[in-house]
């Protein structure tokens, strides 16, 4: 590692999507953290937390840290004078569940996980089945494919439709690529960043575009039911109430983009890492029944979110260090997957792995809510495409990141 990186990355860490060294490879840069400062206040105004224990204590503390006040928070990175709520996106955001803190945060996803039960998540396995085999079926003849756009997006985006009930005249192929792209777009807010103008103005306009799509699936669903997730979001009550139509929208945006977001980065960043390492995916085509240990390596080792905010509610001390109350935190997961103080052999890819988990899916009152379903795609996907293209061969010398904060690939190319 260059010296004038460490130093960088030691005196004023961030999450900067332009460092091309920590887009590449963000690992060195989170264990120096990790092992010199791993309580790290940066001038950008928050702390960097990186050690395990730490990062587990803070995600799990629902007294000292949680979301805080979303306003101030944005104006944190834009500045005093900036209108947050005159931004759609912000607005969006504001009124997700996960940027919740109790008893609104306790209501929202009480009446969320009614609706996304273990029982209709587990339903689901020979319909994931199914759209995996379709998936494969269309490209399996032509010899290769870019394995992002034709397999890891759509993936995750068909089932969601399908537990949603979105069929076909509802959204056809233009447009659910069309719902990708606005989910890419307008996530660019979570990444807790001062956006440029022009990724402001687009993510505004993607989300204006993914009110409009989700207020007409739960308008159809009020008049005609189904047996499927949408119904089941408007049907769900908590002393007699429901959700409202403007949180049933966001819940939607929500589940679609979460679940888009980390599948897809999984099933990518998972291919690209078995093929660095081929003798885990030999292990893998040998065995697929070790698909769902795969994924959960795969989560630790390359995580496809790296971090996540808190904000401290009272003064509290980590490493020697006192967070102050109302200071924000960075809370980085992806250094914690690999603290040595907790995982034997950190840095070594292992997909027959036991032992502690990973924090990818977060933890306490914020813990991933479509993580089983995550789990369920990952297991499936990743066992078909060791099954039906075992000898695949992946371009692994120059993989395109797009993100930081959401680690994952723009652009993987296969061949068998």
């Amino acid at each position: 590692m260059a010296d004038v990186a460490s130093g960088r990355w030691l005196q004023n860490f961030a999450m900067d999507p332009t460092d091309t060294e920590l887009l590449a490879d963000p690992y060195p840069a989170f264990a120096l953290l990790r092992e010199h400062d791993p309580v790290h206040w940066s001038d950008h105004g928050y702390w960097v937390v990186t050690r395990y224990d730490d990062v587990r204590a803070i995600i799990m503390d629902r007294q000292n840290f949680g979301q805080g006040d979303f306003e101030r928070n944005i104006r944190l990175l834009y500045g005093e004078d900036f209108d947050v709520f005159s931004h759609p996106a912000y607005r969006w955001l504001a009124d997700v569940f996960v940027f919740q803190d109790p008893p609104k945060h306790t209501r929202l996803r009480g009446l969320v996980t009614q609706a996304l039960t273990a029982r209709r998540v587990q339903a689901m396995r020979p319909r994931i089945q199914e759209i995996t085999d379709r998936l494969l079926d269309k490209v399996i003849d032509g010899g290769r494919m870019e394995f992002i756009h034709d397999f890891a997006y759509k993936l995750p985006t068909a089932v969601m439709c399908d537990m949603l009930g979105i069929d076909a005249d509802e959204a056809d192929d233009d447009l659910l690529m069309a719902l990708n792209k606005a989910i890419q777009d307008s996530f660019l807010v979570l990444e807790m960043r001062p956006l440029p103008a022009d990724e402001l103005k687009l993510a505004n306009d993607q989300i204006l575009f993914l009110e409009r799509f989700f207020k007409k699936v739960f308008d159809r669903r009020r008049s005609e039911p189904r047996d499927d997730l949408a119904t089941a979001l408007l049907e769900a009550r908590d002393n007699g109430n429901g959700l409202s139509e403007w949180e049933m929208t966001t819940v939607a945006i929500a589940l679609f983009g979460a679940g888009f977001e980390t599948t897809a980065h999984m099933l990518g960043n998972g291919l690209l890492t078995l093929h660095r390492h081929p003798g885990e995916w030999t292990k893998l085509v040998s065995d697929p029944a070790l698909a769902a240990s795969a994924s959960e390596e795969i989560l630790r080792f390359e995580s496809s979110l790296t971090m996540t905010y808190r904000t401290a509610f009272t003064d509290t001390t980590f490493g020697g260090r006192t967070i102050a109350a109302g200071q924000r935190v960075m809370a980085m997961l992806g250094a914690a997957n690999r603290d040595p103080r907790v995982f034997k052999d950190p840095d070594v890819f292992d997909i027959t792995r036991d032992g502690p988990r990973h924090l990818t899916f977060g933890g306490g009152i914020h813990f991933c809510v479509g993580a089983e379903l995550a789990r369920l795609e990952g297991e499936i996907g990743l066992a078909m495409l060791a099954k039906r293209l075992p000898t695949m061969r992946v371009d692994i010398q120059s993989p395109h990141w797009r993100g930081v904060h959401f680690r994952g690939l723009t652009e993987l190319q296969i061949d068998w």
